[in-house]
């Protein structure tokens, strides 16, 4: 049996690695997990064994050894299992960031790295957002920072086509800047197809 603990340890430190990268969204480390997991299955069936070696040996004056590794493969049940809660705990923070900052879609790059599981928390949670904002009818995610003014000068990186903007439409061509509100510019500044023009 591996040391007690080492696999879970090394979970908790990716996870907060991550938590410390603000541009990038690693991949869930499913090998690392079921190891802890697998970890934590032998713990149970060495503390199971010492629980029956228990219940059948006879009191004596003395402390009892199945009683103290009973104790110690509990408690690594335990850490093992508040490692398991913080890794995926961690994600679940890092993912709700990633709605505030990202919006309702997320980059592709980003989106491949989260497990289906995660995408539908993802999906949950963006709907629960969405859904709270139209009951307020407020956007909590534009200007988390006040603008100094409340229009911006873009500059179009794809070719979104003609586009409802200010109930007027828009011609967004490659390369091409326009003025615009920021509370319409800021979602697809977010999802890359718009950039602030500074020049």
């Amino acid at each position: 049996m591996a040391m007690f603990g080492k696999k879970g340890a090394e979970l908790v430190r990716e996870a907060k690695q991550a938590q410390a990268t603000v541009d990038q969204f690693r991949p869930f480390n499913k090998d690392l997990f079921e190891q802890v997991i697998k970890e934590t299955e032998e713990h149970y069936s060495h503390l199971q064994e010492r629980m029956s070696q228990i219940r059948i040996s006879e009191p004596s004056q003395g402390v009892d050894p199945n009683f103290v590794g009973g104790c110690a493969q509990h408690r690594s049940v335990l850490r093992n299992k508040r490692c398991l809660l913080a890794y995926v705990n961690a994600r679940l923070g890092k993912i709700q960031q990633l709605r505030w900052d990202l919006g309702a879609v997320l980059p592709d790059d980003i989106a491949e790295n989260l497990s289906a599981t995660e995408r539908t928390f993802f999906q949950g949670y963006s709907d629960a957002l969405g859904s709270y904002m139209n009951d307020i009818n407020l956007d909590l995610t534009v200007d988390a920072t006040p603008p100094k003014d409340p229009y911006v000068q873009i500059r179009v990186i794809g070719n979104l086509g003609e586009v409802l903007l200010d109930d007027q439409e828009t011609s967004l061509l490659p390369n091409s800047i326009h003025f615009m509100t920021r509370t319409e510019a800021e979602p697809l500044v977010l999802q890359g197809l718009l950039e602030i023009y500074m020049g």
